[in-house]
């Protein structure tokens, strides 16, 4: 079974504008409400590809309950932990001139609710896969993800970590199947820009070294790589298409990557579903649908 774990979901409040004027009064011309949540795209998109897993997390107050419902009415299996208060966050985007961002600060979670939680997860076996997916809430400490890998450590488990900073590189040690940085995240990590790809192989192949066993390499316009755990580069251009949308684009890769190891357990395989996942989801209004993901993937 696959699980993946969203601790700050978010209902996305889209907004389409024109210019914004700073301190007056603007209207939106069209709005479009989405279920948000690194963890909950994978869920999302692992669904358009056929394939179940459970979406765990922490969930508060109606627009907590509003994102449940939506998930179930999408087939998507749910195993939150309900707070006692505050509300699951809103997030609101404003695509105007520019793409605009304020992301809600999200509900505290008391030590028992994390016990709670927790709880959920020691009961994952041998062979399970967990995602673990986005930020955490500021009421949670940083070691949140390390905490739980070590917890699973003496079961086999899949262990997929997307996520940025410390955060990412304090779970190393415990040897995650799968790390999926952009090359902005490699800057933060190891404190310089990567200038070509040489560089950023580099950079992959030292976060090998460090725990890592796959390090997938998104890339932008510019594809993607993968320093696989026998230290062998696979990579891959970039769909042709319009951008319209960056929202899940790397979830959906990593739902991709995910679903196409499993199935065939080939790499270069996992990169190309991937790919097309992420693609499909950057070229339409929201997260990639089966159709849109077959036809990019014919064409890579």
């Amino acid at each position: 079974m696959i699980y993946t774990v969203t601790f700050n979901p978010a209902l996305d409040y889209i907004m389409h504008t024109g210019d914004i004027s700073l301190g007056g009064t603007n209207r939106s011309s069209s709005e479009e409400l989405y279920i948000g949540g690194k963890g909950i795209n994978v869920s999302l998109v692992l669904k358009e590809l056929g394939i179940k897993s459970t979406a765990l997390g922490f969930v508060a107050g109606f627009t907590g309950a509003e994102i449940e419902r939506r998930l179930e009415e999408k087939g998507i299996t749910t195993d939150f932990v309900k707070l006692s208060s505050g509300n699951t966050r809103i997030n609101v985007k404003i695509k105007g001139s520019y793409e605009t961002e304020i992301n809600g600060k999200g509900p505290d979670i008391s030590s028992a609710e994390l016990s709670a939680f927790f709880e959920k997860i020691n009961s994952l076996e041998s062979g399970d896969c967990l995602i673990l997916a986005g930020s955490i809430p500021g009421s949670l400490p940083s070691t949140a993800y390390s905490d739980i890998l070590e917890m699973l450590a003496d079961k086999d488990i899949c262990a997929v970590v997307d996520a940025s900073g410390k955060l990412l590189v304090n779970v190393l040690k415990y040897k995650p199947f799968l790390i999926k940085p952009n090359t902005f995240e490699l800057s933060e990590i190891f404190g310089t820009v990567p200038e070509n790809e040489d560089e950023i192989i580099t950079y992959a192949k030292e976060l090998r070294k460090m725990g890592a066993r796959n390090v997938l390499v998104s890339m932008a316009k510019d594809g993607a790589l993968l320093v696989s755990e026998n230290n062998v580069v696979h990579r891959i251009g970039a769909a042709n298409g319009k951008a319209v949308n960056s929202v899940g684009a790397g979830d959906s890769m990593v739902a991709g990557f995910i679903a196409g190891y499993m199935e065939k357990k080939d790499y270069d395989y996992a990169l190309k579903l991937g790919t097309a996942c992420g693609a499909a989801t950057a070229f339409s209004s929201d997260l990639a649908a089966k159709e849109k993901i077959d036809e990019i993937f014919a064409s890579l």
